[in-house]
């Protein structure tokens, strides 16, 4: 075998024995920014739990015991500590990540500190979640989905707390907090024991067919006259100057009589030309 071919052989067994973990380039694509509102604490540690198990790290953040750093096997678990740690580091907003970072820090110190910041004072935190649960309507929402979205949030930050909220409540709260043109569907939600999903799907059918019903309704309104304008006192209506047609005046009596008093012509001659200046 030549000086190439065992160089070669040698880098393949070491690929082989590659540790998992160094395969992840950018942990954010996999785990997302925990920030205890848009992505709760519960669910973030779902996330990283589910990929630290799927990277064969999990030992570092479960409570295992570290190896003794007279072991062998020591400074490799260093290493892989310090790039779990990363991980962690990496996928916390600025906030939480002032109050935790360190330097000399292991992965599990690390992880034990970011717990006991979501599980201290749970009693306050719980009792100010709550009241956002039950007094949060539709009103105060700019859209269903948010409403929806803002709704489960909470939901799971009081879960964080040891105040977990049942689907049916869950799904009783979303009703109640509905205006009066919903009133039918929730109705009917709340008799049929809806599930979640379920009562969401619902609602937003009932949303566009009342969207699709008031749109049918601008479209068949019947357009209103435009009403006459009526000039303005003072307002000079025929400004070309023209002269209209005058007046026809006609003299009330017989113009029989009229031709027997030669005097009456003038008279009537006289009116006739003062009508037509």
């Amino acid at each position: 075998m030549t000086g190439k071919d065992t160089s070669s052989s040698s880098v393949t067994t070491d690929n082989k024995h590659l540790h998992p973990v160094y395969s992840v380039t950018n942990i954010q694509n996999k785990v997302r920014i925990l920030d205890g509102e848009k992505v709760t604490y519960s669910a973030w540690v779902k996330l990283f739990k589910l990929h630290a198990k799927g990277y064969e790290v999990l030992k570092h953040i479960d409570g295992t015991k570290p190896p003794a750093e007279t072991d062998e096997d020591y400074e490799s678990w260093a290493k892989i500590d310090s790039i779990v740690l990363q991980w962690i580091y990496g996928t916390l907003s600025d906030d939480l990540l002032v109050r935790i970072l360190d330097d000399q820090s292991t992965a599990q110190q690390a992880w034990n500190k970011l717990q006991s910041i979501f599980q201290n004072n749970k009693n306050s935190r719980a009792s100010s979640l709550l009241q956002a649960f039950t007094n949060t309507p539709l009103a105060s929402c700019s859209s269903l989905n948010e409403y929806f979205q803002k709704l489960k949030g909470i939901a799971e930050q009081l879960k964080d707390v040891d105040q977990p909220v049942t689907e049916s409540r869950l799904v009783l709260q979303m009703v109640q907090g509905l205006p009066p043109e919903y009133d039918t569907t929730a109705s009917f939600i709340n008799q049929s024991n809806t599930s979640w999903d379920d009562a969401r799907d619902m609602i937003e059918r009932e949303q566009r067919r009342q969207a699709a019903r008031q749109q049918h309704s601008a479209l068949a309104a019947p357009r209103t006259a435009t009403p006459t304008s009526v000039p303005p006192t003072g307002v000079n209506t025929n400004p070309t100057g023209l002269l209209s047609a005058p007046t026809i005046y006609t003299w009330p009596g017989s113009w029989s009589k009229l031709s027997r008093k030669p005097w009456s012509w003038k008279k009537l001659f006289r009116l006739l030309f003062t009508a037509v200046e």
